[in-house]
């Protein structure tokens, strides 16, 4: 779910920075500091359909990464020794097999088969 709601995230941005970059500027460079009435929150508002868009796709970006976050956040709370196998690497012996015998206290010495 989290690789889904990542490319979720990664679309949104791209389509967020395009409805801006589409926008007719309201303000001529540094002139937007001096009061304008084209201002984003005057009396107007926002009228048109790129910049609805973008009050929308900038909401849905910021519920996604608040979402993001919080699965990263359950995830991290997990331990990493719960996720490792107990399983040993040293084969141990079936039960049901016998044990190997004890080696004799003396080598058997072949003997030399007798001429007739």
């Amino acid at each position: 779910m989290t690789s889904t709601l990542l490319i979720v995230q990664f679309v949104l941005a791209v389509l967020i920075t395009i409805t801006i970059l589409l926008q007719k500027s309201s303000s001529i460079g540094l002139g937007a500091y001096s009061g304008s009435n084209d201002s984003l929150f005057g009396a107007k508002g926002p009228g048109n359909f790129l910049s609805k868009a973008t009050m929308g796709l900038g909401l849905i970006f910021v519920i996604n990464t608040v979402t993001l976050g919080y699965i990263y956040n359950q995830e991290k709370l997990e331990s990493a020794v719960d996720s490792v196998k107990t399983d040993t690497l040293i084969p141990t012996v079936p039960t049901n097999t016998p044990a190997p015998a004890a080696p004799n206290a003396a080598p058997v010495v072949p003997t030399v088969p007798a001429s007739k």
